[in-house]
């Protein structure tokens, strides 16, 4: 098979040993009858791609292209960070006190309540100067410095700062207030606020959870029982890095409506992790108006804390895009000697093609800085100048800093006596975390279906989730080839073993075909828990069920989806998903750049479904049944993304729902599952599709209230019958 896609020599002796050991330990019952193969080249049984990776960029070639690709990667961000939709916004309750008298300008003390016990804790300063109108407003995350916005270099740093001449005065010790003091005196209202788990946002939640965490809790990751990194927040998508940008959401639906401030010139800067906000909270929010984000933007490595990190977030694109999410408002960004030194060369081209495509080419900036990782004098004095244009502070160039008066931590720090410090204690973390919860089975409610206009908002909202959680639509018909491995010919049937190969993806999908000599141009896709193996008799025969059909004169297609039968190499199920080699224990190391594998087989049902729609002999109908506690919700969320490809689809749950899931790697783990309505929910969207289920005790009310609001309850067909018979059930009422 020299046509094959290339692989690495490590991929290609993976291969090779697979394919030996699966000629051996192939389930013997099919042997015979059933030949098998190879284990299928497919480019997802190669490395995991992970922060490490590239991350390259191709601008779009034209504006529509751009809008249509940008609606989907900010929609991709919005439900990574867990904020399709938003949370319900409450009062934030701010308080401000212990202000601080310095000659040109004050500072305050914020702590902000963004959720049920949780704070966004900060600075604010502002210019004493007399101001002529509403004042332009910055935020600054400040990312991951030593104490977060308390930070003072050490006397080692600041000998090496002032050796390199990184910095050329001495307040320049405090990095994180010498912007804020030079912003201010610039005329500016400047909010520096704390990262969750760094100094004053150190409860409820504190750094070695946000920051450092590495193991899995057993005693907070059951289904009823759960905390930060667990199944159960990766299926409500609650992360540190969504945590994080709603507080940024919060912190500037604050500082907008501040009597002094102008909402029309706000910008953001941060470093680092605070480079990572700063970018993603224009991603999510329209209303900023001009971004820095210091010595993050970079084709190379991503971000390495769990606070920079979220599923999905990075799967298909990268750091390059998500800032050409800010376009065309104004961007400039700095690199040093870290993963960021090649932005002049490899990122930053691409973002000005975009910016000119968008018609605004003086818009977009980048330099590079011969120092390490840092937000120093340098890079600031360029985001001084960035900020005097685009916010047209009309301050006279070049802009120098001076000398202040640093604060102190008493003098900073939000929580004194009067106002004392939250709790962090694990019931702290879980009473945050139900709260959101309970805000998001809430709002889930509130979306069920009542009429045809709240079912096109359903689908908008649960159905545009879904459809990022699943990550692709239906190939095109020209995406695949096939091989035929082995075929047979009897009076009445002809039998295919074909490897559907998706040459755009890299990926193959082994299927079993049965084409009766009395095809009557309907098709059914069978899938099962186990593979096709599982369809078959012990003489490699299809079970009854499916020979009702093929006498009846159904085509029908038994595919391996990934890692099932030929794609094991041993045989038996996958027990465990893979995961990148990173010790700490976190799902979005692993599925924020590579699909879950719950979507990847879903993929393997498009692109079957699409190789029979688009078949030379021109089908009149294609259907799904999908049996099983995997194989119901796979079969359910490809027909919703088959869209009118799928005719009818038959699905038999098991009972199974994602919120029973407890460990991050288990193969059916998809995040969000359980926050986008679950099984029902995946049901409902197939409404007004005819649906045959079975495996429920009724019809779930969301899945009815969709199929009642789309004027098609008499087209689900709920089977109540013996479990031994449910596939000759399904059978017999794809055949009619």
């Amino acid at each position: 098979m020299t046509d094959r896609l290339p692989i690495s020599r490590r991929t290609a002796l993976q291969i090779a040993t697979a394919a030996v050991a699966a000629s051996t330990l192939m389930p013997r019952r099919v042997a015979a009858a059933h030949p098998r193969v190879v284990l299928p080249n497919d480019r997802r049984l190669g490395d995991l791609k992970d922060l490490n990776g590239y991350f390259p960029w191709q601008p779009s070639a034209s504006v529509a292209d751009w809008e249509k690709r940008a609606e989907y990667v900010r929609r991709q961000v919005l439900v990574s960070t867990g904020l399709w939709p938003m949370p319900t916004k409450q009062p934030l309750n701010a308080l401000v006190h212990g202000k601080v008298e310095r000659e040109e300008y004050t500072v305050e003390r914020v702590a902000l309540q963004t959720g049920d016990g949780l704070y966004c804790t900060g600075s604010l300063y502002r210019p004493k100067a007399p101001a002529t109108g509403k004042r332009p407003a910055i935020l600054c995350p400040h990312g991951h410095w030593a104490n977060g916005r308390f930070h003072r270099h050490t006397d080692k740093q600041w000998e090496t700062e002032q050796k390199t001449q990184a910095e050329t005065f001495e307040s320049g010790r405090h990095p994180l207030q010498a912007r804020c003091v030079q912003l201010a005196r610039m005329g500016c209202v400047v909010f520096l606020y704390d990262m969750l788990g760094v100094a004053d946002s150190s409860a409820p939640l504190t750094s070695a959870l946000i920051h450092g965490f590495a193991k899995q809790r057993p005693e907070l990751s059951s289904a009823d029982r759960w905390g930060m990194y667990s199944a159960q927040s990766e299926l409500r998508c609650i992360s540190s890095l969504g945590l994080q940008t709603w507080n940024s959401v919060r912190a500037l639906d604050w500082i907008s409506a501040l009597d002094d401030v102008d909402p029309s010139r706000i910008g953001v800067t941060g470093a680092s992790g605070g480079g990572t906000q700063t970018f993603i909270l224009g991603a999510v929010d329209s209303r900023p108006a001009a971004f820095f984000p210091a010595v993050m933007v970079s084709t190379n490595m991503q971000g390495g804390c769990t606070c920079e990190n979220a599923t999905y977030l990075r799967v298909g694109t990268g750091n390059i895009e998500l800032t050409a999410l800010l376009a065309p408002r104004p961007v400039a960004m700095s690199a040093a000697d870290d993963w960021t030194r090649d932005l002049e060369t490899r990122g930053l081209p691409e973002l000005k093609q975009h910016y000119a495509l968008l018609g605004v080419p003086d818009s977009v900036s980048g330099k590079y800085f011969p120092f390490e990782h840092n937000y120093n004098q340098h890079s600031r004095a360029m985001m001084y100048e960035f900020f005097n244009q685009h916010l047209k502070l009309g301050i006279e160039s070049p802009i120098v800093e001076r000398d202040f008066v640093p604060l102190t931590i008493e003098e900073a720090t939000v929580w004194d006596a009067d106002h004392p410090k939250p709790e962090a204690t694990p019931e702290t973390e879980l009473r945050v975390l139900r709260a959101i919860a309970r805000d998001q089975d809430a709002q889930l409610a509130a979306l069920t279906p009542t009429n045809t206009a709240s079912l096109g908002q359903f689908r908008q909202v649960i159905g545009g989730a879904w459809d990022v959680m699943i990550g692709r639509k239906l190939p095109g018909k020209d995406d695949f080839t096939q091989v035929n491995t082995f075929k047979s010919n009897s009076e009445d049937l002809m039998r295919f073993n074909t490897l559907i190969r998706l040459t755009v993806a890299g990926e193959e999908v082994p299927t079993l075909f049965y084409l009766p000599k009395n095809w009557n141009k309907q098709v059914v896709i069978w899938i099962a828990d186990d593979g096709k193996d599982a369809l078959l008799t012990a003489k490699g025969t299809p079970i009854p069920a499916i020979q009702k059909l093929i006498d009846a004169g159904v085509s029908v297609a038994l595919p391996d989806l990934i890692y099932q039968g030929e794609f094991l190499a041993d045989g038996e199920p996958l027990q465990k998903t893979r995961t990148v080699p990173n010790p700490r224990e976190f799902a979005g190391y692993t599925v924020g750049y590579n699909h879950p594998l719950f979507s990847q087989r879903v993929h393997d049902i498009l692109t079957v479904i699409a190789f029979c729609r688009f078949s030379k002999y021109e089908p009149a109908g294609v259907h799904l049944i999908g049996l099983g506690k995997q194989s119901g919700a796979l079969a359910a969320a490809a027909a919703f993304q088959a869209g009118s490809s799928i005719d009818k689809v038959a699905v038999g749950t098991g009972g199974f729902r994602f919120g029973t899931i407890s460990d991050i790697r288990d193969p059916m783990l998809l995040p969000g599952a359980v926050r986008y309505g679950d099984v029902p929910g995946i049901l409902a969207l197939s409404a007004p599709r005819p649906m045959w289920l079975a495996d429920e005790a009724a019809v779930p009310e969301v899945t009815n209230a969709a199929y009642k609001s789309a004027d098609a309850v008499d087209k689900i067909n709920l089977y109540r019958g013996d479990a031994k018979s449910a596939a000759d059930a399904a059978a017999s009422w794809i055949i009619g």
